[in-house]
């Protein structure tokens, strides 16, 4: 009991610590994505900013473009004739403090002050010489010191005539580049290499601060670019995690407490199959198979049977199906080919008595059930001839089929368990070419009661007597059933009516006892 209750508390703590595991993988994940998430946020959130404001800056200036198209028809032309006209533009266009007429490099005319003679390319050189649209400056006539927008509209091909357009940039930036917490702290618009940022009347150049980061997004229309400095997007998202952790812990304990509940059952009882092995619980019990025609007893089917300390007898219906669910059925069928090599001195010594193994579908992968024969049964030099009943719980797929031929090549017979159940068993007889077949108890079950069945059986035995496979039936438990078979020509019979599974090494005394009574 004492070791029971370790195995279980063993079996307990691997659950807790796979379940605790599993919670907290998900609780970093989960905390990742939302990082993650939110990172990608704050960046579009950023670059949505930027688009937004370009896109204004572009809807103020393009009706400037217009209007100075519409005016250059009156460069040239005396300032005193067009003065009303200028002032006329600039009531409508609003954001305009001044609009300025060049003619021969030479300021003739304001909106403003009227008659003017300055010259253009010596107080505008990044106009008029490097060819720039656009100029941040400072109005050093109507509102001295405030930040203003050149906007040059040229007529000339030598760049020296045209309309200049003074616009109150500072005005629209406060309106258009006020900065949206948390992610954009200052905002800040760029021409030819000068800069106005939001709130700060002087034009200067800009840089980030120590915790800041800096996005630059530029006009597809104009020369200018928006810069935004923020916090970086990790920290930010960093410091919203917090919020995400409620979520997420209860995330993750409930993928735990899943966890949990999914592995009470299957580990504890696969994990308990590889203890069994190894503290020898297991144990092969074997079962007469009786010649139809003398009555003597021919050979046996090895059966395993499992005696749990913890649990009792386990039924193979109940661990057989959870041993190849896990990969175990090929050790479990190792334990039985070991067990036969060491009773085979207590067994007949003939090559007409046959010893019959249950060897799962997956065992037949990768020649494995080959190399197994070759490492435990071989060396043995066993006289009784083996075989190799195939189990149907799962379809055998055509590249293991070569390891069908290749053991019949090698002198031991194939059997396909339970015919008549499974998958596609008459296909097998097709692909497999089997020695023998071992007739399901469901139909020798109906001998005397279900005619339909019956009819069936009749059939199975009649389709291998023409195919010249043996035939075996099992669950033998009446008179009248091991009659019908064997006047139906059944070469060989199993079940209750002749023996009972018993232990491997009660079988010779069996044997002595049943020949003892054949001769009686």
């Amino acid at each position: 009991m004492q070791v029971s209750q370790q195995i279980i508390g063993q079996f307990r703590r691997k659950r807790l610590l796979i379940a605790s595991i599993v919670a907290v993988l998900v609780l970093i994940l989960t905390l990742t994505l939302r990082f993650f998430e939110e990172k990608n946020r704050i960046e579009r959130q950023s670059h949505h900013f930027a688009n937004n404001a370009i896109q204004r800056f572009d809807r103020l200036f393009s009706p400037l473009d217009i209007a100075a198209n519409n005016t250059v028809g009156l460069v040239g032309l005396k300032c005193n004739d067009v003065r009303f006209l200028l002032n006329e533009k600039i009531s409508a266009l609003q954001t305009v403090r001044a609009i300025l007429l060049v003619n021969n490099d030479t300021i003739y005319c304001s909106s403003v002050y009227g008659e003017r003679s300055i010259t253009f390319s010596e107080t505008y050189p990044e106009l008029a010489v490097n060819n720039q649209r656009m100029a941040l400056s400072v109005d050093d006539y109507l509102l001295k010191g405030s930040p203003t927008l050149l906007l040059w509209t040229a007529t000339s091909l030598d760049n020296r005539s045209g309309i200049l357009q003074v616009v109150n940039i500072e005005l629209m930036s406060n309106y258009l580049l006020e900065p949206t917490l948390p992610w954009v702290e200052r905002a800040v618009f760029n021409v030819g290499g000068k800069s106005l940022e939001y709130g700060n009347p002087l034009i200067e150049n800009v840089a980030p601060a120590e915790d800041e980061v800096s996005y630059q997004q530029a006009s597809l229309r104009y020369p200018f670019t928006i810069t935004l400095f923020g916090p970086a997007p990790n920290h930010l998202a960093l410091l919203a995690l917090p919020s995400q952790l409620p979520l997420a812990l209860l995330l993750s304990l409930l993928t735990g407490y899943i966890v949990w509940l999914a592995t009470a059952n299957r580990m504890s009882l696969s994990w308990q199959i590889s203890y069994g092995l190894s503290a020898r619980e297991f144990m092969v019990y074997c079962q007469p198979l009786i010649d139809s025609r003398t009555g003597g007893c021919d050979g046996i089917e090895l059966l395993l049977r499992w005696h749990n300390p913890r649990q009792g007898w386990i039924p193979p219906d109940v661990f057989i199906p959870l041993a190849e669910r896990h990969n175990l059925i090929a050790p479990l069928t190792r334990f039985v080919i070991k067990e036969a090599v060491r009773q085979l001195p207590q067994l007949p010594h003939c090559a007409g008595f046959h010893i019959a193994i249950n060897v799962a579908a997956s065992h037949f992968h990768n020649r494995a059930i080959i190399e197994d024969l070759q490492k435990l049964w071989w060396p043995a030099n066993p006289a009784p001839r083996l075989v190799v009943e195939l189990t149907e719980r799962d379809a055998l797929p055509l590249m293991d089929q070569g390891v069908v031929s290749q053991l019949q090549t090698l002198g031991i017979k194939v059997a396909i368990d339970d015919f008549g159940t499974g998958h596609s068993s008459l296909s097998y007889l097709k692909t497999l070419s089997p020695d023998v077949l071992k007739l399901d108890k469901i139909f020798t079950a109906a001998i005397g009661t279900d005619a339909i069945n019956a009819t069936v059986t009749d059939m199975v035995i009649s389709l291998a007597q023409r195919l010249h496979i043996r035939l075996v039936a099992e669950g033998v438990e009446t008179a009248e059933q091991a009659s019908y078979l064997c006047q139906r020509g059944v070469d060989t019979l199993q079940g209750y009516y002749y023996a009972r599974p018993m232990p491997l090494e009660a079988f010779p005394a069996w044997l002595a006892q049943h020949q003892a009574s054949l001769s009686a």
